[in-house]
């Protein structure tokens, strides 16, 4: 099947069975974490429309926010042309990123170093 002429879902997983996944801000449009989804991830996240993921570090299915509470709303699915990763626009319940930031890209590169950015809105 041609992935990039199809209207048909046929996502390209990788070797590991996983596709790349890009949230962003359903308000602001600000990226708030990138994550892997396998196959059941995906189908769960447009089933239920709450993001789920695959925990590479664990090696098994999270569905974000099942112990934060800080849930993503999904509003908007995407896939890019050959259907290897996913874009989901999401609502956040909270913080995003396990560390307490509300995106996990709370850090600028400035040369070698990281400098803290402001990441609220």
């Amino acid at each position: 099947m041609d992935r990039e002429n199809t209207d048909s879902l046929d996502p390209k997983f990788d070797a590991n069975g996983l596709i790349t996944a890009v949230v962003t801000d359903a308000a602001s449009g600000d990226v708030l974490m990138l994550a892997h989804m396998n196959r059941e991830a995906l189908d769960r996240t447009i089933e239920t429309r709450v993001a789920h993921f695959w925990s590479r570090s664990r090696q098994e299915l999270w569905k974000k926010g099942e112990t934060s509470g800080n849930t993503l709303a999904v509003r908007d699915i995407r896939i890019d042309c050959d259907q290897d990763a996913v874009w989901l626009i999401a609502e956040p319940a909270g913080p995003v990123c396990h560390t307490g930031e509300r995106s996990c890209f709370y850090r600028r590169v400035s040369g070698r170093a990281l400098e803290s950015i402001d990441t609220e809105r």
